[in-house]
């Protein structure tokens, strides 16, 4: 973990950390605290949404950050994603995504190729 979350996530969470699937193929990391809010609504969710709650709930996994400020992805999250060597981090505001570095490259240069969604028509970068 870079020392600029390790710090904040050290003082916010105590270093504790949640760890689950994406839809997207990554991986959510979430501070405990904020991982403590998203498992409420996600748990709160209609029976339409089973698949997802098990998804989301199911794979989740409590890990800690060790002195150095790594932590250890299981082997069937790290499977889950088609983590295999270099990664890449993205903090989310509320959590982070852990990306296979090669699958994060090929899915953001599709992206870019395309349109904006309309979500972005109004908005001012």
């Amino acid at each position: 973990m870079p020392t600029r979350y390790r710090d904040v996530l050290s003082a916010t969470a105590a270093s504790q950390l949640t760890i689950t699937k994406h839809p997207h193929g990554c991986l959510m990391i979430f501070p405990r605290n904020e991982w403590e809010k998203f498992r409420e609504r996600i748990a709160s969710l209609p029976m339409q949404a089973q698949w997802w709650k098990r998804i989301f709930l199911g794979n989740a996994m409590d890990m800690e950050l060790d002195a150095s400020g790594r932590v250890l992805v299981s082997p069937e999250l790290r499977s889950a994603a088609a983590i295999s060597k270099d990664t890449v981090l993205l903090g989310m505001g509320g959590y982070f995504e852990l990306w296979d570095a090669a699958t994060y490259a090929a899915q953001e240069a599709e992206q870019m190729k395309g349109e904006m969604p309309d979500i972005f028509k109004d908005f001012s970068f």
